[in-house]
């Protein structure tokens, strides 16, 4: 007679992490990958997932049960700013380990990626070489000197950051931000990592309405262009500009927006602090995507200044990036979002949220009756993507959901 209760098959658990590697979407320069390749980048993505859903609460209960209590009762009075928090939980084997596991994964992350794109760099390199060459819409500086903000960090532990060249014309830097950001972020960035740019389209569009036929529209910060194209892809009537202090990165943009069929980007080397080459009121939409977080305290007012002089009158800029440290927001939360900057290379992070944008906006020129403020998060292919939006789960400083703030230039 059978066993039936050793036989039978349990019910399947439903699965709702991180999609396969194997769906991301694969345009014209993307990096090829092996089977190993594919599993080491599944791993990650697997693991940022367990460290955000599984590992992170158990730092907040470690906060509450242990680290609070403890200061307050050392101290006589509770936190007073997310400084002391963050130097508190220090101590504490709960944020040790996740924090440890944290940059582990990153680095991984970094190196998983670099050996992907250093192993075929001159196959890429000429495929994106045969894409741009004598094309007017990419215009490079050989001359240029990297701000301080770029040429002396390696951003979240990428090495050489956005602008090193390994030889002339390397576009690996870049290729490899693309073909591991799906690890760092599970997915939640689309098919083609460009739901951040495809949700800043489709909230434009919602909330100025038709009328609203941008001409001329300038992307400051754009990398390798993944945010930026789905914007000019859903205004292509306009020309538009992307700013970026870093040569390949640049390069891998036109080459992946010819790939993918966008051709109204022209891609720029320059110093966004200082876009003189630009004539005054030259454009309808100023905007910047998950960038501000990236360059220094110094030069923002002088980029907010930028925006003010570049727009034309009735124009728009918008700025997105992850929450200010509003007083809303407690403590232990900004003390775990400030984990970037003093472990993940984003030293600019903890400064630029506490910023107040809003009077930076006005000190700018942006009248305080014209600001504006919104949200968003990333769009994604629901059949193959999970929809950030409908993501519950939290991980401080990552999640594709972010904050809008800017302004319109008054006519």
């Amino acid at each position: 007679m059978a066993d039936t209760e050793r036989n039978a098959r349990p019910e399947p658990i439903e699965y709702d992490g991180p999609p396969d590697y194997r769906v991301v979407g694969r345009h014209g320069v993307y990096p090829e990958t092996n089977h190993d390749e594919v599993a080491r980048f599944n791993f990650l993505a697997q693991m940022n997932r367990h460290l955000s859903t599984k590992i992170m609460p158990g730092v907040g209960e470690a906060f509450e049960a242990r680290v609070e209590p403890a200061f307050k009762k050392d101290k006589k009075r509770g936190f007073e700013n997310r400084h002391e928090v963050r130097k508190a939980l220090l101590n504490d084997p709960m944020f040790q380990w996740w924090s440890a596991l944290r940059r582990a994964t990153m680095e991984t992350r970094q190196q998983a990626g670099r050996w992907v794109t250093l192993r075929q760099a001159d196959e890429l390199n000429a495929k994106v070489r045969d894409l741009t060459e004598g094309d007017e819409r990419l215009q490079l500086d050989p001359g240029f000197k990297q701000p301080r903000s770029t040429e002396a960090i390696d951003h979240h532990c990428m090495p050489g950051s956005y602008h090193t060249e390994l030889v002339p014309g390397d576009i690996t830097g870049p290729a490899n931000y693309d073909a591991g950001i799906f690890a760092t972020t599970g997915g939640m960035l689309g098919r083609y990592n460009d739901g951040g740019g495809v949700a800043v389209a489709e909230w434009v569009k919602e909330t100025f309405g038709e009328d609203f036929k941008p001409k001329r529209i300038l992307d400051i910060g754009a990398g390798l262009g993944h945010n930026v194209l789905p914007i000019a892809a859903a205004f292509p009537d306009a020309e538009v500009i992307a700013v970026d202090a870093g040569a390949p990165m640049l390069r891998y943009g036109l080459a992946r927006a010819k790939s993918m069929g966008i051709e109204n980007v022209t891609f720029i080397q320059d110093d966004v602090s200082d876009l003189s080459r630009f004539e005054d009121e030259s454009f309808d939409w100023v905007q910047s995507t998950m960038f501000l977080h990236e360059t220094s305290y110094k030069t923002m007012p002088m980029i907010f200044a930028e925006t003010q002089r570049l727009l034309k009158p009735g124009g728009i800029v918008l700025h997105v990036e992850q929450p200010q440290y509003a007083d809303t927001m407690p403590l232990f939360e900004q003390a775990m979002r400030d984990w970037d900057a003093f472990y993940n290379n984003e030293p600019f992070w903890t400064k630029m949220h506490e910023i107040d944008l809003d009077d930076w906006m006005k000190k700018a020129g942006f009248g305080d009756n014209h600001l504006i403020h919104g949200g968003v998060a990333a769009v994604v292919d629901k059949d193959v993507f999970p929809d950030a939006a409908d993501d519950d789960s939290e991980d401080f400083g990552r999640k594709a959901a972010w904050h809008v703030v800017g302004a319109k230039k008054v006519a």
